[in-house]
């Protein structure tokens, strides 16, 4: 399976640009990812991870502006975007009428921001937000290896090559509601998130 370097990420856009489905590194964990707003992309991904339809999968951005133009950022979503985005912390947001994600659009939408610049670039080079998961098969343990996601994951287009640091999911936090709610703990904590929108 073809492992790209960094410098070689116009390679790995180009993958996504043909619809198809590449693993890469994030902050917390081994990604695999797709382009949205392309059904046989999405249907790639499902595929990669044997993951159900019924599963919406979060969503990338490379900043604040391209999240403004999926989702509905209230004041209180934006200062924890502010606060902690690039970070390990994924908001769940309304999703902006009219705008198309995936196969089955849901109301709201999972969000992470670009967390490392080869990343950011990817997305940007892109023109559009990826669908980004863990690397692994759905409900399996997620894979801390190139080599192990290369084995769970044999139906994958390509590998971003690079390290990750936390080896813990993202904080899931839904900004949907009035009250903010933890859906996952992460590395960042209720009272971290609380603190910031004192």
């Amino acid at each position: 399976m073809r492992r790209f370097r960094e410098d070689e990420f116009q390679e790995a856009v180009q993958v996504l640009k043909n619809d198809g489905v590449i693993s890469v590194p994030t902050d917390t964990v081994y990604g695999v990812c797709a382009q949205v707003s392309s059904k046989q992309a999405e249907e790639n991904l499902r595929n990669v991870k044997n993951r159900p339809a019924t599963k919406a999968f979060p969503v990338m951005c490379a900043n604040l502006s391209q999240i403004e133009e999926i989702a509905e950022v209230s004041l209180k979503a934006k200062t924890i975007i502010q606060a902690f985005m690039p970070g390990p912390i994924t908001v769940i947001l309304n999703r902006k009428k009219g705008v198309s994600l995936s196969i089955d659009d849901l109301d709201t939408v999972a969000i992470r921001m670009a967390t490392s610049t080869v990343l950011e670039k990817i997305i940007a080079n892109l023109g559009r937000p990826i669908f980004m998961t863990s690397a692994n098969q759905s409900g399996q343990p997620t894979c801390t290896s190139l080599d192990e996601i290369e084995k769970a994951c044999p139906l994958l287009d390509g590998m971003l090559e690079g390290e990750v640091s936390f080896g813990q999911a993202s904080t899931i936090v839904d900004c949907s509601k009035d009250e903010i709610a933890i859906l996952r703990q992460g590395p960042i904590s209720l009272e971290e998130i609380q603190d910031k929108l004192k």
